[in-house]
């Protein structure tokens, strides 16, 4: 969950994507994830008069702190949208010098109770970046089955309780609708087993994985994720940045397989006919980045922070190899008809085949799955 400057503070890892970023006076950068600016102005701060900086939101509130901040910059262009449209955007036809993509909630979301992010504070169950467009959390679990609940919130949160609590959610609805964020996690945290004290289980809420996946699901946040590096790789000019940072092992999978699907060339297999000699389109620069102990102190929504960058090469060639769930579409990033929720189709009742992409497993024990401690 991305950290957004306020007065006196830095976003996440601003030194490390600033340096990642390698800013030059004329460049075009894009920022798909505004917030409320942190990464922006350090970029802004190393533009000259001929540089530019774009910035995309889906979030209404952070397009207006935006505009409020920056319209009297000629360098500065604002668009209100989700980053998966970059390449949509007349202002990115050019090329771009750098993308940096900030994932998750935002601070302001989620410490402002009527957006319905977390539990810390009672508040409408909305859960939407953008509270102006598709359903929301409520609606979503007002009309969703036992099955589908069940998996988004078993893949989307790695919840060993999924049925139990989909079970649960159903037959309360029958009786009273849940409306509010403080109603949704008591309900959770019912349902689930007493974790022992000084387990890992005992210092996070009940709720925060299943507060996570109905988060995901809402907001369409992996399959728009998949799309956005598509449209990054496609906009970025030669030599161009890509710096992305992610906040839990869904996310930062997709990003660390995309890399290295356009980076790295697939290991040989004597079964097959020979491929076409791979060009890569992305070159890998340096290693995962995560913050400090000195950072995660002042910050501990940084602790989970990944940081990956890369660099581009040129246009992907014939020889360059699928690299998985991290590019293009997901085949299953379809709607359920007449849903509205805009993510992906899950998986039917009872399956546990991860919904982004039918064939990788998409959970591993050895991958820490999220910020712990926060909704």
């Amino acid at each position: 969950m991305r950290s957004d400057a306020q007065p006196g503070h830095l976003p996440v890892l601003f030194a490390q994507v600033m340096d990642a970023l390698q800013v030059k006076a004329d460049g075009i950068y894009l920022d798909g994830t505004f917030g409320r600016g942190g990464h922006a102005r350090g970029v802004l701060e190393q533009l000259g008069p001929g540089g530019r900086l774009l910035l995309m939101d889906k979030d209404p509130e952070a397009i207006a702190h935006a505009h409020a901040v920056f319209d009297g910059d000629a360098r500065v262009s604002v668009q209100r949208g989700s980053f998966a449209e970059l390449a949509q955007w007349d202002a990115t036809a050019g090329g771009l010098d750098g993308v940096l993509l900030d994932l998750g909630v935002s601070s302001p979301q989620l410490d402002v109770a009527e957006r319905g992010f977390s539990f810390g504070k009672d508040g409408p169950l909305d859960m939407r970046m953008d509270p102006e467009s598709g359903q929301s959390a409520a609606q979503w679990l007002a009309r969703a089955d036992e099955g589908e609940i069940a998996d988004v919130l078993f893949n989307y949160g790695q919840e060993r309780m999924s049925r139990r609590i989909a079970r649960t959610i159903v037959a309360r609805r029958a009786e009273t609708p849940l409306t509010r964020t403080a109603q949704l996690a008591e309900l959770i945290a019912s349902v689930m087993p007493r974790a022992r004290p000084g387990t890992d289980k005992s210092r996070i809420h009940p709720a925060t994985r299943s507060f996570q996946a109905i988060r995901i699901h809402i907001n369409r946040e992996l399959a728009d994720l998949e799309t956005g590096l598509d449209a990054a790789l496609a906009r970025l000019k030669v030599g161009g940045r890509l710096a992305v940072i992610s906040f839990h092992s869904l996310e930062d999978r997709i990003v660390k397989r995309f890399i290295a699907g356009h980076a790295k060339a697939p290991a040989g297999n004597r079964r097959l006919p020979v491929a076409q000699d791979f060009i890569p389109a992305l070159k890998i620069v340096g290693e995962a980045v995560r913050a400090g102990p000195e950072e995660t102190a002042a910050n501990p929504r940084a602790r989970s922070a990944v940081l990956r960058v890369a660099e581009k090469l040129g246009e992907p060639g014939p020889g360059t190899r699928d690299p998985g769930p991290g590019h293009g579409k997901s085949k299953t990033a379809v709607d359920r008809p007449g849903t509205g929720s805009g993510f992906s189709r899950v998986p039917g009742p009872g399956s546990r085949v991860p919904a982004f992409h039918p064939r990788v497993p998409a959970f591993h024990p050895r991958v820490p799955a999220f910020e712990r401690g926060a909704a």
